[in-house]
């Protein structure tokens, strides 16, 4: 097994990360339990999905106005929709790439158009099977 530097074994990607990439240990890429050298109490998760939960706040970057494009969810106001970026994922390109194609866009409205289709997702998934 090839592990890579400053992984430890067994922690894997399970490593909590907020919304800019730090992690909830404290540094930016650590992925070292506190508990593990006496910084602190190990982190415990509720559910296995729990570590993966968005900490966007997409209802601050989504905008929905009648007269803008058709209603469509649009990114902060702009003619840019949800589903504009998401497509350009879904077919393989970067974010760096979608950054190029849509100058006007930050990295935080990449995520939060994510954000925004995983509780929308969700939202579907539940009302189903009420």
């Amino acid at each position: 097994m090839v592990e890579a530097p400053g992984i430890e074994p067994g922690l894997g990607s399970r490593q909590p990360i907020d919304s800019i990439g730090q992690s909830q240990y404290g540094e930016r890429g650590s992925n070292v339990d506190p508990a593990a050298d006496g910084r602190g109490p190990a982190r415990t998760w509720s559910s296995p999905t729990e570590a993966y939960r968005p900490r966007v706040d997409w209802r601050s970057r989504i905008t929905i106005e009648p007269g803008k494009r058709g209603g469509r969810p649009c990114l902060r106001g702009l003619r840019i929709t949800v589903s504009d970026v998401l497509e350009c994922l879904a077919n393989g390109m970067s974010e760096d790439g979608v950054l190029r194609d849509f100058p006007d866009l930050e990295r935080e409205d990449i995520r939060a158009a994510l954000a925004f289709a995983a509780a929308r997702e969700e939202r579907a998934r539940r009302r189903s099977i009420e």
